[in-house]
């Protein structure tokens, strides 16, 4: 049996009297792309920068690679790719000064990739050779992506990385991870607000709820298997749901149930009178799971 690349067990954070992370508990198996989902202020940076080491938590656990993330050897770090959702560069230097400096610090760096990274995406003699404050939004995004590949990390974390990308842009880049993924084996955390994106790339997703990952599983398996059930509330509970994940009452006394169910129960359930049973796109999930 594998050992997970990410193990995270009860973790806490807080930001003074405000809780942002409260009891998080996440398994990600290597080589497999993760999709993290929530609103805006879930708390999503807050996990990736703990699970990280970047930020201390309050309470709880986390370790990469089979090691805590509080005491990363040298080689664990070597195997990690993180793109932030601000952009971390140099910016006195020049995209070929930055690269040449962290291509010292990893011993498996792929000078070849970058190469054809930079060619490909748009950094011509003259792009490479200006400071990098004066290149555009995009072009810091995507030199920090190059950055982020360029030593075929084991995990790469990425935290909504095609924000500042145009549409082409964000089709070659999730075109390039997908490719990096099948041929390295990597691991992949991706965080993004762009649903369509992840559809894309994504085998898993992980939704942040409440301080808790609320639902994780397979894309396909979850949209094949989540159903809003509404009806009356003494009906959806007759129903003794197994695997309920969501419930919201409403003023007039009925009920919406967020739920997987097998397709034998989904059928059972549409014979029903006074059932309504609607599949559900990414996007439908992605509202009942966080709303």
């Amino acid at each position: 049996m594998k050992t997970p690349i990410v193990h995270v067990a009860g973790l806490h954070k807080a930001f003074g009297k405000q809780p942002v992370l409260q009891g998080v508990n996440w398994t990600i198996e290597p080589g497999t792309i993760v999709g993290l989902l929530g609103r805006n202020g879930a708390g999503k940076s807050t996990l990736l920068e703990c699970l990280l080491g970047l930020r201390e938590a309050d309470r709880g656990a986390c370790t990469l690679l089979g090691e805590p993330v509080t005491a990363l050897s040298d080689t664990v770090r070597a195997n990690i790719g993180y793109v932030p959702q601000k952009s971390e560069l140099f910016e006195w230097m020049t995209p070929i000064q930055m690269l040449d400096y962290f291509k010292a610090l990893y011993p498996r760096w792929n000078a070849q990739k970058v190469t054809s990274l930079l060619a490909r995406w748009g950094f011509d003699a003259q792009a490479c050779g200006k400071p990098i404050s004066k290149l555009s939004g995009g072009e810091k995004q995507r030199l920090s992506i190059i950055r982020a590949l360029a030593h075929d990390p084991a995990l790469l974390v990425l935290d909504e990385p095609v924000a500042s990308l145009d549409p082409v842009g964000r089709r070659d880049f999730l075109h390039e991870l997908v490719n990096d993924v099948i041929e390295h084996d990597t691991t992949v955390i991706f965080s993004t607000h762009i649903l369509s994106d992840l559809e894309r790339v994504a085998l898993d997703v992980a939704f942040l709820q409440n301080g808790q990952i609320a639902l994780q599983g397979a894309l396909d398996e979850l949209l094949e298997s989540a159903s809003r059930i509404s009806g009356d509330a003494g009906a959806i509970d007759a129903l003794r749901l197994q695997r309920e994940v969501r419930r919201h009452g409403h003023a007039d006394g009925s009920v919406t149930v967020l739920a997987r169910l097998s397709a034998e129960e989904d059928a059972q359930l549409r014979a029903r009178t006074g059932l309504k049973v609607d599949t559900l796109s990414l996007e439908d999930l992605f509202v009942e799971v966080t709303r």
